[in-house]
């Protein structure tokens, strides 16, 4: 048997593969763009499923398809949807910049085994694509891909390393540990306090990813061409975005102004920027347990990381706080997507944006990339993490800072004085402050108590400063 079969297309014919479930148009889009070797992610093939599936049931309905042909498109996009066909999506991420070959190969895909499925010739553009156009079918499926992995993926997975965060800040609220400010010696801090913060920043987080849903949930379907609606019938993109909600398990509208949707990616910039946001608060959060965690007899260690794998090919017994390494990497990675996310919506010139593929693959990496991570972040390192107290404790008694709480009772300058020699004398502030003021031993112990130093509040008069 031949291994290529001759199909036509509006440009004449073209060999394609004998096994191929996809036609020509695919097929030129595969020798056209051998630039990454990298396909659309599947989440993105996914949704253009669940686009098609409902667009199925709506041109039933509105008697623009037959209804046994609906029947049979609903069911093989189904299958795309389910991840049947994935090995049939090979068109590489860096294509036409309306994401129209992708679009082709989804129609053609479907027509192929619908085709099957009824018995007869399906038509890629008659009856798959009936309705629609690239132009609004591509902006769609990124909305809504995005959607769906956010509200199945992403949030459950921060919810997760916020609830993990929570538990240890009120797990260390007891262990009193020296803060720091530049890197440097500050007054004292309870590592709960510290947790705090960090949950804190990912309970942000998830507000703002879930404050750029509402101009996800707008889908640019229904505007075909260029927001016209030209060649659709009126009721079709309000039908298909309440369809696609049904099928997604949450809520979809059609977009209030078509030419926005399909000229403009404003909506995907925004949730990019968010979720740069969310990565900079991951990558600040694993960097200070790093430094917490260093040592462990040369550095802070204050606390100790769980020992999930050796760390060294060469130094034996050594363990490298490798989790915090990889959510480090996820959130440079993040923020370079967030930067061609940004230059793919300035990329809308007049009535389409053309840079719709790139921001796609980004955006989606993007949401995978923080789902995956914050949930390893989580499991792997956070919930084992142990704090060690005895090394916090001795690191307040020996901090010149400590001589920031005498501030009310002797004066800034008195109080430099005694930190300066604190540090070159390698003295205890509380010893010095015995010898070098007239307060009682009841007073420096009072004022130099490290847990009275971190509840709000309580301290009067003096500042830290920077």
């Amino acid at each position: 048997m031949s291994e290529f079969r001759i199909e036509k297309d509006s440009l004449g014919e073209m060999q394609v593969p004998a096994s191929a479930m996809y036609g020509p148009q695919t097929q030129r889009a595969v020798e056209n763009f051998p630039v990454s070797g990298e396909p659309l992610p599947p989440a993105f093939i996914h949704t253009l499923g669940l686009i098609k599936a409902a667009a199925a049931r709506v041109n039933a309905d509105l008697g623009t398809v037959d209804r046994e042909i609906a029947r049979a498109i609903e069911q093989a996009a189904n299958e795309v949807a389910e991840g049947r066909w994935d090995a049939q999506f090979p068109i590489d991420v860096f294509q036409t910049g309306s994401g129209t070959s992708s679009n082709m190969n989804a129609n053609e895909v479907i027509a192929h085994r619908a085709s099957e499925i009824l018995g007869r010739k399906v038509h890629p553009n008659d009856h798959v694509n009936s309705g629609q156009s690239s132009n609004d079918v591509i902006p769609t499926a990124l909305h809504v891909a995005a959607v769906i992995e956010i509200e199945r993926d992403l949030l459950p997975s921060l919810a997760r390393l916020w609830k993990v965060l929570d538990r240890k800040s009120v797990e260390f609220h007891g262990v009193i540990k020296t803060g720091r400010t530049h890197l440097m010696d500050a007054t004292p801090i309870r590592l709960g306090q510290e947790f705090g913060g960090y949950a804190s920043q990912v309970q942000h987080g998830i507000a703002r990813v879930k404050a750029t849903l509402p101009d996800l949930r707008e889908l640019a379907i229904g505007g075909t061409a260029v927001g016209t609606g030209l060649n659709t019938h009126p009721e079709f993109g309000h039908r298909l975005a309440s369809e696609l909600g049904k099928l997604a398990g949450t809520q979809f509208a059609e977009a209030p102004n078509h030419f926005e949707a399909q000229a403009a990616q404003d909506g995907a910039c925004w949730t990019s920027g968010a979720l740069n946001s969310v990565a900079a608060s991951l990558m600040k959060i694993a960097n200070d347990v790093r430094l917490m965690n260093s040592g462990p007899r040369c550095g802070l260690g204050e606390v100790t990381l769980p020992a999930i794998q050796p760390g060294s090919s060469i130094m034996p017994g050594k363990v490298n706080p490798v989790i915090c390494e990889s959510v480090m990497q996820v959130g440079a990675q993040v923020m370079g997507n967030h930067v061609a996310v940004t230059l793919g919506a300035q990329w809308g010139q007049l009535d389409l944006n053309t840079m719709l593929p790139v921001v796609a693959r980004n955006l989606l990496e993007s949401i995978r990339l923080l789902a995956a991570v914050s949930r390893v972040f989580a499991d792997k390192a956070l919930a084992g993490l142990v704090a060690n107290a005895d090394t916090c404790r001795d690191y307040i008694e020996i901090s010149p800072s400590m001589a920031t709480a005498l501030n009310p009772l002797i004066g800034y300058d008195k109080a430099a004085e005694i930190a300066k020699r604190s540090f070159k004398e390698r003295r205890t502030v509380r010893e010095l402050a015995r010898e070098m003021t007239s307060l009682t031993p009841a007073q420096i112990d009072e004022a130099l108590d490290p847990a009275r130093q971190t509840e709000p509040g309580l301290e009067s008069g003096g500042g830290a400063g920077g």
